[in-house]
């Protein structure tokens, strides 16, 4: 027979029961939240999506780039509710798991979704008045349409938090300690896709901004296909001669030097011309002074098979991020080349 208190002595099982204790407040508070997540998905689909459908204030195909997948969103939700009510939290996850395509697709139209919203609102007065009238119901407490777009992305931050804990502090003999164990590793990969199609469209963003700051023919193309890294001014110092300030663009396989148009210019003034074109896959970078800091700058050497560059800043800590910078481009650059065994193809 066992001896009483022989628990509260045993540490395998005060460990088990602290994991349960927890289990039982995270499972609370995957409740609790995704009840709130199901009431502002159900809001949003009743006042906006429903009413818009019925009364035709924007077209079909405006209305499904501003809402993409919140429909199916809203259902899939519907179906876990349940499940979690009834502390069935493995079976109710692992179902759940079946419609995370559906954050991916959301995550993909994303961009579109706001660049619509504000579209609209901007030309369609009828569209404008409607959703200003949604807004001001006392179910939205204060929230504009455009606070609620990105909800079910932020949800599925939470899903990723939420769902790994309870599955850390599930014991391996459970009975569902296999589907959440499972629900957590589908739910990190579906939140590393979605974090992939936004760095993605923010790198797009980038290369727009900086092909329209480009100008020449040159220019042309010169950002496409490319991971933007960072740009600032840098002052070229020529073997002979005063330094000259240049605009610099990296790129995840390319640096790219441009000169100002003259102030005056009448077509195109405040952008650049492209004067070279630099591939990091060919870079040696060495850093000639500025290696403690100061207050006096620093130069960096670039060297590649057809020419030498000296670039200087009189920030140490401007100098120290291109410096940072340069070497990862390099570096990974240097790395896909030794992996395919295609070398740049210059171009300037």
């Amino acid at each position: 027979m066992e001896r009483p208190g022989a628990t509260a002595c045993c540490p395998v099982r005060q460990q088990r029961a602290r994991w349960e204790r927890k289990r039982v407040c995270i499972a609370r508070e995957l409740l609790e939240t995704e009840r709130r997540y199901h009431e502002q998905l159900g809001l949003v689909a009743t006042y906006f999506l429903g009413i818009l459908k019925a009364k035709g204030t924007l077209r079909p195909p405006e209305r499904q780039t501003l809402f993409g997948t919140w429909e199916r969103i809203y259902a899939a939700s519907q179906e876990l509710l349940p499940y979690l009510e009834e502390g069935q939290w493995g079976p109710g996850l692992e179902g759940f798991c079946s419609h995370l395509e559906l954050y991916i697709q959301f995550a993909a139209n994303a961009e579109s979704s706001q660049t619509t919203l504000q579209e609209q609102l901007k030309k369609n007065k009828r569209f404008r008045r409607f959703v200003k009238l949604q807004e001001g119901r006392p179910e939205f407490r204060g929230l504009q349409l455009q606070d609620l777009l990105p909800l079910p992305l932020q949800r599925l931050q939470q899903y990723e938090h939420l769902v790994m804990a309870l599955a850390e502090n599930t014991v391996p003999n459970s009975p569902d300690y296999q589907q959440l164990t499972r629900a957590a590793r589908l739910v990190s990969e579906t939140v590393q896709r979605v974090q992939a199609i936004g760095q993605s469209q923010r790198n797009d963003q980038h290369l727009l901004r900086v092909q329209a700051l480009l100008s020449g023919r040159k220019a042309k193309g010169l950002t496409s296909g490319r991971w933007f890294l960072r740009q600032g001014w840098l002052l070229v110092v020529p073997p002979s001669g005063e330094p000259q300030a240049r605009m610099f663009f990296l790129f995840s396989d390319v640096l790219l030097m441009a000169k100002p148009r003259p102030p005056l210019h009448l077509l195109k003034s405040g952008t650049f011309v492209c004067r070279a074109l630099y591939p990091m896959s060919q870079c040696q970078l060495n850093r000639v002074f500025g290696h403690s800091g100061g207050s006096c700058g620093g130069l960096l050497s670039l060297s590649f098979p057809q020419e030498k560059l000296l670039l200087m800043s009189t920030d140490h800590e401007e100098l120290s991020r291109w410096y940072h910078s340069l070497t990862a481009a390099i570096r990974s650059q240097k790395s896909q080349t030794h992996k395919n065994g295609q070398p740049f193809d210059t171009a300037t």
